[in-house]
C-alpha cells in the first residue's frame, strides 16, 4: 500500500465535525464513576442549598473531576468536554466554566468537609471492589507540597519556608496504590507540622472505617518531627518511621558516639558510599544513614552527611533504612496531582473554593489509579503514572456513530494500547455496582 504525504501548508483545517469526541478515553472513568454511584453520592453528601450556584452539585463536580482526569488545570479547560460529541459520552450534563466558577465560590469550610466525606465514601466503594488492604499491612506516607500562585488577591496564599507565594496542603497517600486517603488545604504560611496530630487522628479513623483491618505504618520526613505526634501514634497503636534532624544538638552527639565498627556498608551510587548504624534516642530506636562521595568527586564534598529516623518497627537497620527511603514514592503522587489532576494551578481568589478544588483533584487522582488497577491496566505492584495513563488511554480522539440504533465509539486503527483499553472497559463493566 502506497502512503502519500502532504506538506503542512497543503492541509486545510475545519472544526466542524459534530460527531467527534475529544478525550474519548474518559469512557473508562465514567464507567467506573457510574459503578461507584458518584452521581448519587455527591447529590446526597454535598448540600449547597441557599448558596448561589449550589444547585445540582453532582453534574458540576463530575464535570470538574472528568476534566481534571483529562488534564484540565484551569476552570475554562472544561470546555473541551463540550466540544463535538464529547458530552454525549458522559452520563451527566456537562457544566460551563462560568457555572463551575460560581459553584466553587459557593463552598464554605463546612461544604468542603462534605466533599471530604465524598472522598471517604468513594474510597470505601472502590476498596470493596478489590482494592481494600484488608488484613494486609497498610503503609501510608504523609507529606505536604507548595502550590505556587501568582498575584496577591488569593485568600490564604502566603510565603512559607520555600519563600514562594502559594498554599501548603497536607496529604496522606497509600504507598502501594498511590491513592490519596486524606487531604487538607492550608495557608501558604502554615508550618509543615501544623495540624498534623489532628490530621493523623482523622486519617487512622478513616482507614479503619473504609476497610483497613491490618497493621498500619506511617512514614514522615523530618519536617513532621514532633514528640506529640509520636505519642499519639503510639497511643493509637500505629507504627511509624519519622525522620529527624540528624544535625540537631542532641542527635548529633549520639551519632558521634557510635563506634566505627558499628557502621554497616549498604549499596549506593558508583561515585559514593553509604553506611547505616543504629542507636537509641529518647527511648526509641534511631536508625542513622551516612553518605559521602568517593574518588575525584570527594574533593567537592569529602565529609559524611547524616540522615536519621526514629521507628518502632522490627528488622535490621539496613531493611528499615530501605523501607523508610521508599517513602519517596509519595513524590510521584504529588507530581501526578499537579500534572495529572489539576493541582498545578489554584484558580480562585476564595480560600474555601480552592479547598474544594483540591478535593476534586484528589477524587480525579484516585479515579485514575482505581481505573488502572481495577481495569487491570497496571499490575498492583507497579505505580500508575498519570501522564502516561492519560496519553495511552484518555487522550483519544473518537467518532460517535449510530449504527442501526447501536452507539459505537470509533477510535484510531492500530492504536498501540487498544487491547489494554478494551480489556479494561470490559473488566470495569463487569464489576458489580456498589449497593446504594
Amino acid at each position: 500500500m502506497t502512503q502519500f504525504y502532504h506538506t503542512p501548508a497543503a492541509i486545510e483545517v475545519a472544526f466542524d465535525d459534530e460527531n467527534l469526541v475529544a478525550n474519548a478515553g474518559l469512557l473508562l472513568v465514567s464507567t467506573l464513576a457510574s459503578k461507584l454511584g458518584l452521581d448519587a453520592l455527591i447529590s446526597e453528601r454535598v448540600d449547597l442549598t441557599g448558596r448561589v450556584g449550589g444547585a445540582n452539585p453532582a453534574s458540576k463536580s463530575l464535570t470538574l473531576i472528568h476534566a481534571m482526569v483529562a488534564g484540565a488545570s484551569h476552570i475554562d479547560h472544561v470546555d473541551m468536554l463540550r466540544a463535538g460529541a464529547s458530552s454525549k459520552l458522559l452520563p451527566f450534563r456537562v457544566a460551563a466554566p462560568s457555572t463551575l466558577g460560581t459553584y466553587l465560590r459557593s463552598f464554605t469550610s463546612c461544604h468542603v468537609r462534605q466533599l471530604d466525606e465524598v472522598i471517604e465514601e468513594e474510597l470505601t466503594r472502590a476498596w470493596t471492589m478489590g482494592l481494600a488492604p484488608g488484613d494486609d499491612p497498610l503503609v501510608i506516607d504523609i507529606d505536604s507540597t507548595i502550590c505556587e500562585v501568582s498575584g496577591y488577591h488569593k485568600q490564604g496564599a502566603a510565603y512559607g519556608y520555600t519563600k514562594k507565594l502559594g498554599y501548603h496542603p497536607i496529604l496522606a497517600v497509600r504507598s502501594d496504590t498511590g491513592e490519596v486517603l486524606h487531604c487538607r488545604m492550608r495557608k501558604g504560611s502554615a508550618n509543615t507540622q501544623r495540624g498534623t496530630k489532628r490530621f493523623v487522628q482523622e486519617l487512622i479513623a478513616r482507614c479503619r472505617r473504609i476497610g483497613a483491618t491490618g497493621k498500619i505504618t506511617i512514614r514522615f520526613d523530618s519536617g513532621y518531627q514532633s514528640e506529640a505526634t509520636l505519642k499519639e501514634l503510639e497511643r493509637l497503636g500505629i507504627s511509624y518511621t519519622m525522620a529527624v534532624h540528624a544535625n540537631a544538638k542532641g542527635i548529633k552527639s549520639l551519632v558521634e558516639d557510635i563506634d566505627s565498627d558499628s557502621w554497616t556498608p549498604i549499596d549506593y551510587t558508583e561515585n559514593g558510599e553509604a553506611q547505616v548504624a543504629e542507636t537509641t534516642y529518647k527511648g526509641r530506636r534511631l536508625i542513622i544513614r551516612r553518605t559521602r562521595l568517593i574518588g575525584d568527586q570527594a574533593e567537592l564534598f569529602p565529609n559524611w552527611r547524616y540522615f536519621g529516623f526514629v521507628t518502632d518497627l522490627e528488622g535490621s537497620a539496613i531493611e528499615l533504612d530501605q523501607f523508610h527511603r521508599n517513602r519517596a514514592r509519595i513524590e510521584l503522587s504529588i507530581k501526578d496531582l499537579k500534572e495529572g489532576a489539576g493541582l498545578e494551578h489554584i484558580p480562585s481568589g476564595k480560600f474555601h473554593a480552592n479547598g474544594a478544588w483540591l478535593a476534586h483533584a484528589v477524587i480525579a487522582h484516585n479515579l485514575t489509579r482505581q481505573v488502572s488497577y481495577l481495569g487491570t491496566i497496571t499490575p498492583r505492584e507497579s505505580m500508575v503514572i498519570a501522564r502516561s495513563f492519560r496519553n495511552h488511554f484518555i487522550s483519544l480522539v473518537g467518532r460517535l456513530v449510530n449504527r442501526s440504533g447501536k452507539m459505537i465509539l470509533r477510535t484510531p486503527a492500530r492504536w498501540p494500547w487498544a487491547k489494554a483499553f478494551i480489556r479494561a472497559l470490559i473488566t470495569l463493566r463487569t464489576l458489580e455496582p456498589v449497593p446504594i
